[in-house]
């Protein structure tokens, strides 16, 4: 799929910047609804054992902690679900943005165990994955404003939560390696 530049762009970015794919084809969807699907259990299997201070570890310098990160990915997916739903019933809503770096700095993001956001991803994504599978080819044309963002169409919006998916997940992932857990 075209949606990702290939080269990595340091610890930041491990997979490279997203980049909004001009065509998405039926088979570039199939493989970004994989990616969701796949989700949950790569997070957890990248993760399952770690101990507590390794969990508090930051992917880089000034970087969340991978605890952070695992929260962060249930919190962004819970509110693009919404969101996605929202487009499905309502006619190019506006949504409402939360800012991201502030949740992560919240008491349950920042020091709460992550059972309950490994387990909240594994539901939603079983929700998710299914509602976007029985979309049709007009559904994939809905979509929502973001008040940053512009009108975002569903196919884009599922292009943005494969990358995000894959790279929040190198983050924790490269950072295994560099660190030989």
């Amino acid at each position: 799929m075209s949606s990702v530049i290939v080269q990595p762009n340091g610890l930041s970015y491990p997979i490279g910047r997203f980049q909004k794919p001009e065509v998405l084809t039926a088979q570039d969807r199939a493989a970004s609804l994989q990616t969701l699907y796949l989700l949950p259990k790569r997070l957890r299997a990248a993760v399952d054992d770690l101990s507590a201070e390794q969990l508090d570890t930051p992917y880089r310098e000034g970087g969340w902690t991978v605890r952070q990160l695992v929260h962060h990915l249930a919190d962004s997916h819970l509110n693009a679900y919404a969101r996605v739903r929202l487009a499905l019933t309502e006619d190019w809503p506006a949504i409402t943005p939360y800012n991201e770096a502030l949740w992560a700095e919240l008491s349950d993001a920042r020091t709460g165990p992550i059972a309950p956001s490994l387990e909240l991803l594994t539901a939603l994504h079983t929700r998710w994955v299914a509602l976007l599978t029985s979309l049709s080819e007009e559904d994939w044309q809905r979509g929502y404003v973001h008040p940053k963002g512009g009108r975002q169409t569903l196919e884009h919006v599922l292009a943005v939560y494969d990358w995000h998916s894959r790279h929040h997940l190198a983050h924790i992932t490269s950072l295994r390696a560099r660190m030989h857990w």
